[in-house]
């Protein structure tokens, strides 16, 4: 009788499939970074749109609508005029006035371009970084209001020389909002409150009290009477002008240049910025592979809030009066907007805010053109309901889904392999 060894068996390690991301996650990810060709698209589209707008409120396309039948060419006459003249007034009001007598009045409209994308670009670039951590700071109001706050009080309270008052100015207000900032991602990731909650409430606590405080010493300018409105800012604490007296345009559009570098070598070179993306993609697998995510939640939200308070400081120290509680002028909530145009990228965002900051500029001429200025927020809900809807977008101009790119290029590289293999 022979004894048989044992035949050896083989053990597999327990090797649990990785879970895939939920559906809510992959269009919240297709959404935010948006690929170039489909904004181009939506901004085509969204204008489109607006032209066709102009031309069914136009009197002279609409009385020419009674015989269209009889003598088309007038209506379409009317209607190619309507539309000249509604975007080209958006072209002198926000570009160039060619119509203008000096230089200063033709390059005008391209300098308050500039000056209005200003607070837009940084806002937007930190509605953008939150976008990148896989969170959504809806608190641009409050921490602008923060921001231009704190700004103000060193202002017209400290007293130094120019450029120390200034630079003290700006640091404060940066600070101070991104503390405001940083309280939001501490509740997260303490207590897992959602951020989206808390900022929103962030945002009537920082206007009331930004109000009230405008009503006592802390900020109130002695002169406004019962008006909550600050003093204006000291001379060396204001931010210059860029070309002299004749164009509002000030130095801090070249801060924000800089500060748009700086987005980008955060986020794209960075190792903090490496940490952000990781747990923008999947906070479960950072957390596995070392990073403290509770911290980057606190740091993420801090350094959001401190872009957007960049833009109160633009906003509170860019003036030679005070500014009272609207100084956020719906930029904090117009950031979401350049953010998600911008696909959450450096470039993106300066390019969106840009963009935006011609619409703001253009407006007034485009009502003096008979076209109601209404018109470009109807523009710019459509860009940003077709920056939300990648399908929709896609389906319009038959653009592959990103799922069946992916599936084309692993196909592409399996043929490649498969015809290098001899």
């Amino acid at each position: 009788m022979t004894d048989h060894a044992p035949t050896p068996t083989m053990v597999t390690p327990n090797l649990e499939p990785e879970t895939p991301p939920s559906r809510w996650a992959v269009a919240w990810r297709d959404i935010v970074s948006g690929s170039p060709l489909r904004t181009l698209l939506a901004i085509v589209l969204a204008f489109a749109v607006g032209a066709v707008l102009i031309v069914l409120t136009n009197e002279e396309f609409l009385s020419s609508v009674g015989y269209i039948f009889s003598r088309p060419s007038d209506a379409i006459e009317a209607a190619v005029n309507a539309v000249v003249e509604g975007y080209g007034a958006l072209f002198r009001g926000s570009i160039l006035n060619l119509q203008g007598d000096t230089f200063a009045e033709v390059v005008r409209p391209l300098t308050e371009t500039l000056r209005l994308a200003t607070p837009l670009i940084a806002a937007g670039l930190g509605i953008a970084l939150s976008f990148r951590v896989g969170m959504f700071n809806i608190g641009g109001q409050g921490q602008l209001l923060f921001g231009a706050g704190f700004a103000g009080f060193v202002s017209f309270h400290v007293s130094l020389p120019f450029p120390l008052h200034l630079l003290l100015a700006i640091v404060v207000g940066i600070l101070g909002a991104a503390a405001y900032g940083a309280l939001v991602g501490f509740l997260k990731a303490r207590t897992g409150a959602n951020e989206v909650i808390v900022t929103i409430m962030l945002n009537y606590i920082a206007f009331y009290l930004i109000t009230y405080l405008m009503r006592t010493p802390v900020l109130q300018d002695p002169t406004s009477g019962g008006t909550p409105k600050t003093p204006a800012p000291d001379a060396s604490a204001q931010l210059p002008l860029l070309f002299g007296g004749s164009f509002a345009l000030h130095w801090g559009f070249v801060i924000v240049i800089g500060a748009t570098f700086l987005f980008w070598w955060l986020m794209e070179r960075s190792t903090l910025g490496y940490r952000f993306r990781a747990v923008g993609l999947n906070p479960s697998a950072a957390l596995t592979a070392g990073i403290n995510v509770n911290r980057i939640y606190v740091l993420a939200m801090a350094l959001s809030a401190g872009f957007v308070g960049l833009a109160g400081v633009s906003q509170a120290l860019g003036r030679t009066a005070g500014f009272t509680p609207t100084v956020d002028a719906g930029i904090g909530f117009d950031a979401i907007t350049v953010a998600l145009l911008g696909g959450s990228t450096a470039g993106g965002v300066f390019l969106a805010g840009l963009l935006f900051g011609a619409m703001k500029a253009g407006g007034p001429s485009m009502q003096i053109a008979d076209v109601p200025p209404e018109l470009l927020g109807v523009v710019q809900g459509l860009i940003v309901l077709l920056i939300a809807a990648p399908p929709l977008v896609r389906a319009i101009f038959r653009l592959p889904s990103p799922s069946a790119q992916n599936a084309r290029t692993r196909a592409a590289r399996r043929s490649a392999k498969k015809g290098g293999v001899k």
